[in-house]
């Protein structure tokens, strides 16, 4: 999977084999987001989950890196949409 029109990045996703990896589904890294979306357009991207029912854990804030939120896939797994400082327009 990869976002619309990327050229640079995608994501490839893979099942569980095994009891074992099954059992990991969710907490593959105990709990800490792994997972990095970055946008130069946070509120664009934002509205659109939410418009979309994604399931966001944290609420947004604005970080000394960007402007962030944090939300869970349908799996379980933690995902950051980060607009880094360079783009970043913290006002909607």
């Amino acid at each position: 999977m990869a976002p619309t029109r990327a050229k640079e990045c995608c994501l490839l996703l893979a099942k569980a084999d095994n009891n074992q990896q099954l059992a990991s589904i969710g907490n593959q890294t105990g709990g800490r987001v792994f997972l990095f979306l970055s946008t130069d357009n946070f509120w664009r991207d934002y509205d659109k989950m939410l418009s979309r029912n994604i399931n966001f854990i944290r609420p947004r804030k604005q970080e000394k890196y960007g402007l962030v939120v944090v939300f869970e896939d349908l799996y379980g797994n933690l995902w950051d949409l980060i607009e880094p400082n360079e783009t970043n327009n913290a006002s909607k």
